[in-house]
């Protein structure tokens, strides 16, 4: 299958080569031998929560034009999987976040024009909104907060294979979010000042049962002298 694209060396159009159990995908250039391995490429993209709602996007170029989608995108070189998605957040809604949290990791597949279908690897990470609005920028149409109870009837719209998996890792996060929560509030640590005052009362009583041991040894041996 031509690859669409002219070899580097020769400017004969490249073949792509699919995988074998020792090789990975490539492309080939027929006349000089020329080669070159399909590899994945690193993507990183960041949900940001507010309430029961996560911010999505409607893509405004291809591919898939007008599709749903969450801020992310390509990794640049020399740039941290973290950064990357701070930056494509930022570039595609103007907002930033304070600390975020890793989520999921996915492999995909994304198309280009001219060059065909290769491997994505796809890093979240997630975090609780903070202030301002999302203004749609970049390679965003719009953008909208939408409740988490609705993405299952939107699945048809997503943009990538992997958004269901990823929706899911969002509700596990949300749910161990929920219940760790709780779980703070029922069970205090020991610095807790809910509990302290009742330590410390107990830790004063202690000591006056101690001081009055120790007075009472001390009038004993007055006497014995």
């Amino acid at each position: 299958m031509k690859a669409g694209f002219p070899c580097a060396r020769c400017g004969r159009p490249l073949r792509r080569r699919p995988a074998t159990s020792s090789r990975p995908r490539r492309f080939g250039c027929p006349r000089c031998g020329f080669l070159i391995y399909d590899y994945p490429r690193p993507c990183a993209g960041l949900l940001v929560v507010r309430g029961d709602a996560v911010l999505l996007l409607r893509r405004a170029h291809p591919p898939r034009v007008g599709r749903l989608d969450v801020p992310g995108g390509f990794v640049e070189s020399g740039e941290s999987l973290e950064a990357a998605a701070r930056r494509e957040l930022r570039e595609e809604t103007g907002l930033t976040l304070g600390p975020i949290e890793p989520l999921s990791f996915h492999w995909d597949e994304y198309a280009l024009k001219g060059f065909g279908r290769f491997p994505t690897m796809n890093w979240y990470w997630v975090g609780e909104w903070r202030r301002g609005e999302p203004v749609a920028a970049d390679d965003a149409a719009s953008a909208e907060w939408v409740p988490m109870t609705r993405l299952a009837a939107l699945r048809r719209r997503f943009s990538w294979a992997h958004m269901p998996a990823l929706f899911a890792a969002l509700r596990r996060w949300r749910t161990a979010g929920v219940r760790g929560g709780s779980a703070r509030r029922r069970d205090r640590p020991a610095g807790d000042p809910v509990t302290r005052p009742a330590r410390s009362a107990g830790a004063r009583a202690h000591r006056r049962a101690a001081a009055r041991s120790r007075d009472r040894a001390r009038s004993a041996s007055v006497r014995k002298a």
